[in-house]
């Protein structure tokens, strides 16, 4: 028995229940949500992450959102500097795209807990703009915040290639809980964005890569190859549309 791969499926067995009670999807539909404070950092509750997208069916954390050297990321630079349509566009394709979290409580289901919301470069600058409005401020404030309305609509109801997310601030401020032990524990019990998704090293991303380049596969847990079910994001650098592809990746990364 190889112990070692014993061990290393159990850690991607607690890493992913881990990350399936910490995360928060929106469902079609309307749900209202409140950002607030992040423990591990008070003065953003903005957690700016770097992922590598659809590796041979796998999705990596890049080192770069904490300033540490990535080997993919400098692979998909020189890519993109030779110069070749071609490597321009893989380069564009595996290089590092930043997804935003932020924890939140959901309206109804405080008792849950903070769970971390992750959506993209639209969003993100919708809530930043709300915030920098001297109108509405500081919405994640315990007392004096405000309540946000998140509606999802599938791709199936827009009638395009990708679902929606559209976001509403609304306009009474509100306290998170008048509940003393759930805002204490909404403030104390937070995880680390770290426990939910784990950064490899820099010489376990050179193997990623190398597989990848190579056509090589993932084993799952049974030392099996697993098939790619993943759905592929492609884009065109002729027809490269920004809102698009966030919405293809947002797309992605929630199936």
């Amino acid at each position: 028995m190889d112990l070692n791969a014993i061990k290393k499926r159990l850690n991607q067995l607690q890493t992913s229940n881990t990350r399936t009670s910490n995360l928060w999807k929106p469902q079609p539909g309307t749900q209202v949500v409140r950002i607030v404070p992040y423990k591990f950092n008070r003065d953003n509750p903005f957690i700016e992450l770097y992922f590598h997208y659809d590796l041979g069916g796998k999705n990596y954390l890049s080192p770069i959102s904490f300033g540490r050297p990535d080997p993919i990321e400098e692979f998909a630079q020189k890519l993109k500097s030779t110069g070749s349509k071609d490597d321009y566009r893989l380069g564009r394709k595996i290089e590092a795209k930043m997804r935003t979290f932020t924890p939140i409580v959901v309206r109804g289901e405080e008792k849950e807990g903070v769970r971390f919301w992750g959506f993209g470069k639209t969003v993100y600058q919708e809530l930043l703009s709300i915030i920098a409005d001297p109108d509405y401020g500081d919405i994640t404030d315990a007392v004096s915040g405000r309540d946000v309305a998140v509606e999802f609509k599938t791709a199936e109801e827009t009638g395009k290639s990708f679902p929606s997310t559209t976001i509403r601030v609304k306009p009474n401020q509100t306290p998170i809980t008048e509940d003393a032990s759930i805002l204490e524990a909404i403030k104390e019990t937070q995880k680390k964005i770290t426990e939910i998704y784990q950064e490899r090293s820099y010489d376990e991303l050179t193997q990623a890569l190398n597989d990848y380049l190579n056509g090589g596969t993932e084993e799952n847990g049974s030392g099996t190859k697993s098939e790619d079910t993943t759905k592929k994001v492609t884009v065109e650098p002729s027809t490269y549309d920004s809102q698009k592809t966030s919405d293809a990746f947002d797309d992605l990364f929630n199936n």
